[in-house]
């Protein structure tokens, strides 16, 4: 009894939605949206869209550990890529943080000194 709790507890630390939840919890804590992309005529996309401060667009594939995209999910990233979008595939909480730390870079490395938010110009 004691392992099946143990296995219950460890698959729901490397489980698709754990990883998932994690990603939507840290990209909102850096300051972006974190979208689930559904199109149910075009299959194989990417699970998520963060969308940055400054107007960046990043997709994310989320895997449990150790699994690895579809063909059809590898034929879309690279749809992607060549369009000139980026795409990662995240399988750990590890992942999810190193995709975080290069957003979090690229919104650095986009500000202006004295930069401020974007306000809708009125008509």
């Amino acid at each position: 009894m004691r392992r099946d709790i143990k296995n219950v507890v460890e698959h729901a630390e490397v489980s698709e939605k754990a990883i998932e939840a994690y990603l939507i919890k840290r990209a909102t804590i850096t300051g972006c949206l974190c979208l689930k992309y559904t199109n149910p005529n075009m299959v194989g996309y990417p699970d998520r869209l963060v969308v940055t401060p400054g107007g960046r667009v990043v997709w994310v594939e989320v895997k449990s550990r150790g699994k690895h995209p579809s063909p059809i999910q590898v034929f879309r990233s690279g749809e992607l890529r060549e369009l000139g979008h980026e795409v990662y595939t995240v399988s750990s909480r590890e992942e999810v943080d190193e995709v975080i730390k290069h957003i979090k870079y690229e919104i650095q490395a986009a500000r202006i000194p004295g930069d401020c938010p974007a306000v809708d110009p009125q008509p």
